[in-house]
Formats: structure tokens, C-alpha cells, sequence
């Protein structure tokens, strides 16, 4: 399977992956698995999309995008880091955190936007094990945060 190829068809260029904002590797590879930090949603002009989900605050929609754009932020740090997205052998499990408004408990279909995104990229290999989990506060008000560990077929 060509990553890169298939990317390409589907029309998205990955973005430079964010640099990390603390005394932090954005990676860290032990054997076969590689753990990837918390990925929040950058926008192409380099903005973040932040605020609450929920009644009153960013919508579903607007909410699942976010995902999405932490899935290619996720991406592109692993691509940096592998030097190509064809040695992912498959996702093991993604932590997706959700920066809420109370009462608002359809999590998983946010992070559903990260989800789809590595099913399309990866095939079934995408499909990991997943939490998606309502937060009270994220960093610098980002909507949604996700953290990866996939594992490699050669590194």
C-alpha cells in the first residue's frame, strides 16, 4: 500500500507537525510501537480551533473536524518521525479528549472524525482500540486533543 499515493487521491497534504509546547517528545518509539503526544486540531493557516463543544459552544460538525485535524497532525508527526507513513502496520489505540460544555456526552462521535480519517488512510489497519473522553479544560482552549500508539512494520 503507497500512504502517500493513496493521500494524494484523497487530496490532503499533511501539515508541519506543531512543535511541542513543553519540556516534552511530540514521539517517542519503543520497539515496534511508537506513541505519539497529544495532537490538537491546527487549521492549514496555522490557527487552532478551540472552545467548548456542546449546546452553546462548537457544534458536532465543527467538533469532528477538529478530530480530523488532530488525525493529520498525527500523521504528520509520524511521518516526520518514520520517514514514511508505509511502515505503520496498523493503529493500536487512540485517547481522544474532548473539551466540553456540561451535559455534552457524544465524545465518541467527535473523535469519530480522527477514527474515519486513519480508516481511510490505513485501511482496517486503522481501526484501533479507542477511548473519547469529555474534559473539563484542554490546553489553550483546544476543542479536542488525541493521542496515538501505533505500531511499526519496520523502523
Amino acid at each position: 500500500m503507497d500512504i502517500n499515493q493513496r493521500l494524494r487521491e484523497m487530496g490532503i497534504e499533511l501539515p508541519i507537525p506543531m512543535a511541542p509546547v513543553g519540556n516534552y517528545a511530540p514521539v517517542v518509539v519503543a520497539g515496534d510501537l511508537v506513541f505519539v503526544s497529544g495532537a490538537g486540531p491546527v487549521r492549514a493557516d496555522g490557527s487552532l480551533v478551540t472552545g467548548k463543544v456542546g449546546d452553546g459552544g462548537l457544534g458536532l460538525e465543527a467538533a469532528r473536524e477538529a478530530a480530523r485535524l488532530c488525525g493529520l497532525q498525527i500523521l504528520a508527526v509520524l511521518r516526520a518521525e518514520l520517514g514514511d507513513l508505509d511502515q505503520v502496520g496498523r493503529v493500536v489505540k487512540l485517547f481522544g479528549m474532548v473539551n466540553c460544555l456540561p451535559g455534552f456526552n457524544r465524545t465518541p462521535a467527535v473523535i469519530d472524525g480522527c477514527s474515519e480519517l486513519l480508516v481511510k488512510v490505513f485501511d482496517d489497519a486503522g481501526r484501533g482500540a479507542r477511548s473519547a473522553v469529555g474534559m473539563a479544560e484542554l490546553p489553550f482552549d483546544i476543542a479536542v486533543e488525541i493521542e496515538a500508539v501505533v505500531q511499526v512494520s519496520k523502523h
